[in-house]
């Protein structure tokens, strides 16, 4: 398989903006569940403010006091309940800084939480974290949710009994093996499940089918980018100096030449490996070379443009497939302007191929809406 062309992909804003919709119009009932405190940042709870019941209650750090207002129900319908009602972020907002409430259980994406292997508890509608500000360990701090980044803010000790990443991942290792016969060694699977933890809603949100699906097309749009990971950097050399963008403020410190694709998503330009790189919490910007060196970077950056950025369509391919609208959007956000609407079927139909045979070896049917 022929490498493709780099293009230009533009950092957005860390979550599309596709409305998801309630997963029901009732009152949802929980399921088992495991009860106790959540603890966290200094060893401190969360806990409804003054132990009220209202909606719209904050939902803050406090210091550890076994009351009620720090029981938490974490079910396994991803739920979060105390005093009656569910852990909600407020105003159904996905945006960095929305704050937690408390509020009537309505069964809305806003009220579902996964808890993952890594201590991250993560709202999937949003791909966020539940975040103590600034790492503010005072009583009253009112919790957040904020785009994971694997500090000290973001982990928790819950109840066990809730939801959570799969330790296995919804891919096993045989299975990847399958998927890529010929595939460079630098691309280990080892790699690739020590990164779910920095994304944990990844393949983990929805339905068992939701969750093999967004694997496959992960996989699938990965395949493709890196004639079935066998590249690990771009292969036209030529392009390298291309992707240094000096109208950025912080100019392209590792050289004009330093930013070219690299990974499973080929990330390429500064202004992508300085954003990846904040949210990541590496500095990729001075050391870009740290995607084609070490397996975990390189499959986290990957994993950093499928949850976070929308690219060249209208969601984050994450939501293309967490919220129905099929692979041909993740196609979309990946490389829309050049492969979809017609002007590059046979890209496409690559894409959707790899998309097909993934989905068989998992044993999930792949859904509709596969071209774009």
């Amino acid at each position: 398989m022929g490498f493709k062309t780099r293009w230009r992909r533009t950092a957005l804003a860390a979550v599309g903006t596709l409305t998801v919709a309630l997963l029901s119009v009732l009152p949802v009932q929980p399921a088992a569940a495991a009860t106790g405190q959540i603890s966290g940042l200094a060893g401190k709870c969360i806990d409804v403010a003054g132990a009220s019941s209202a909606n719209g209650t904050a939902v803050q750090l406090y210091d550890c006091n076994g009351t009620g207002a720090q029981q938490w129900n974490v079910g396994t319908d991803g739920t979060i309940r105390a005093l009656g009602k569910c852990l909600d972020v407020a105003g159904n907002s996905t945006a960095d800084g929305a704050q937690l409430q408390l509020w009537d259980c309505s069964g809305g994406a806003n009220q579902r939480w996964a808890v993952s292997a890594a201590r991250d508890i993560v709202n999937p509608q949003a791909n966020k974290c539940i975040d103590v500000p600034s790492a503010n360990s005072a009583n009253g701090t009112r919790l957040q949710i904020w785009t994971c980044n694997g500090t000290s803010a973001q982990k928790w000790t819950a109840p066990s009994g809730g939801p959570s990443q799969p330790s296995g991942f919804v891919v096993s290792e045989a299975q990847f093996n399958q998927m890529f016969p010929g595939r460079n060694s630098f691309y280990t699977y080892s790699g690739l499940t020590a990164a779910l933890s920095s994304y944990p809603a990844f393949a983990n949100s929805g339905s068992d089918t939701v969750k093999r699906q967004e694997a496959a097309a992960f996989l699938a749009n990965v395949n493709h980018e890196t004639g079935g990971l066998v590249h690990i950097v771009e292969q036209n050399t030529a392009n390298y100096p291309h992707y240094c963008d000096w109208g950025q403020s912080y100019g392209c410190p590792a050289g004009q030449a330093a930013y070219y694709g690299r990974g499973p998503i080929q990330l390429s330009w500064n202004f992508n490996y300085k954003a990846a790189g904040d949210a990541l919490g590496i500095d990729l910007l001075n050391n870009p070379w740290l995607v084609q060196n070490d397996p975990a970077v390189a499959w986290r950056t990957g994993l950093w443009y499928w949850n976070t950025q929308n690219g060249p369509g209208s969601m984050t391919p994450h939501n293309a497939m967490v919220n129905g609208a099929g692979f041909g959007q993740t196609i979309r956000s990946i490389n829309g302007s050049l492969e979809c609407d017609g002007r590059n079927p046979a890209q496409v139909q690559s894409r959707v191929d790899a998309y097909q045979r993934f989905a068989g070896i998992l044993g999930v049917s792949p859904g509709a809406n596969l071209y774009c």
